[in-house]
């Protein structure tokens, strides 16, 4: 019964190291693709110590999930697991079970909540935007709305479509507008609407574990910054900066007095100052280091299995 507890214990810590590690990391905001993939890792992490721990707990508590799990192992793989009934085994695979059937309807919730959201602002761009005849809805990739507050945005789905207001046309300038476009499509590209719906499930799910907090308000913040560097490569980094100034000075997030939108001086500000970028082998062993953060719960599932076979 050792595996279960291990698997437990090892989920709690990567739970509370990973995201203080990540905190500190001076690498972050330079390379945010990186830190997304860092993240994602850390809490599939963190998910699959609690799947294997509750399998290998309902393994020990009952002999038919027993059978069932090690049905085609021989019996030296079996004993090697050492997997005795004792009294809090099915409580904690009940409670891990009861969790993961909540995380999955906290993602359905979600994800339900999301396609009302963009049906309804769907509905109210066809009301301020109106179809010509012949058009058909989500037909064109961007749409161009009346409004007197500079403002960009894109709309997820199946079709996605970035919309933008004509006072953010008149304000931005040249380059400027190319370099917003970029950035919504490269929101469009990366799916950065299902990071965002799966943060935002974990986190409401479950609000006393403060990783799933942190991995929503991080997804948030790190998926501006991605799309503002694939802008920045196309267009400039001063180019970009200078577009979010023009869509936010209205809005008041430069001054002194904090805002919803208090991200936005933090954005320009790592423009300006274009540290450079990580080395492409650097890059390549931290995207390795994160990746061995699930490898390590299936290598201790696995271990009592391959000594027993060795």
């Amino acid at each position: 019964m050792m595996v279960p507890v291990a698997l437990m214990l090892l989920g709690a810590l990567t739970a509370v190291v990973a995201p203080r590690m990540l905190a500190r990391a001076d690498w972050v905001e330079r390379e945010p693709v990186v830190a997304l993939w860092a993240w994602q890792c850390v809490v599939a992490g963190v998910l699959l110590c609690c799947a294997l721990s509750m399998t290998f707990s309902a393994a020990a508590a009952w002999q038919a999930v027993r059978g069932q799990l090690f049905a085609p192992a021989p019996r030296d793989v079996v004993e090697a697991y050492a997997l005795g009934s004792t009294p809090w085994a099915a409580v904690t695979a009940v409670a891990l079970a009861a969790g993961g059937v909540w995380t999955a309807a906290m993602l359905t919730r979600e994800i339900a909540r999301a396609r009302t959201r963009r049906a309804k602002r769907r509905a109210e761009l066809v009301v301020r935007a109106p179809l010509l005849p012949g058009e058909e809805p989500g037909a064109d990739r961007l749409v161009v709305l009346e409004g007197e507050r500079p403002d960009a945005w894109w709309l997820p789905g199946a079709a996605p479509q970035l919309v933008i207001t004509t006072a953010a046309l008149r304000r931005l300038k040249g380059r400027q507008l190319d370099a917003v476009l970029a950035h919504e499509q490269g929101h469009a590209q990366a799916r950065h609407d299902w990071l965002l719906h799966c943060s935002g499930a974990l986190a409401v799910g479950f609000p006393q574990v403060p990783v799933f907090a942190a991995f929503r308000d991080e997804m948030h913040r790190l998926v501006e910054l991605a799309a503002d560097d694939v802008a920045s490569r196309r267009f400039g980094r001063l180019t970009i900066a200078l577009a979010l100034v023009e869509l936010n000075e209205h809005r008041g997030v430069f001054g002194p007095c904090p805002s919803t939108h208090a991200h936005v001086p933090q954005r320009v500000h790592r423009l300006l100052s274009a540290r450079p970028r990580l080395t492409a082998g650097r890059r390549l062993r931290l995207t390795a280091a994160a990746a061995l953060v699930p490898v390590v719960p299936l290598l201790i599932a696995f271990v009592p299995a391959l000594r027993a076979l060795g």
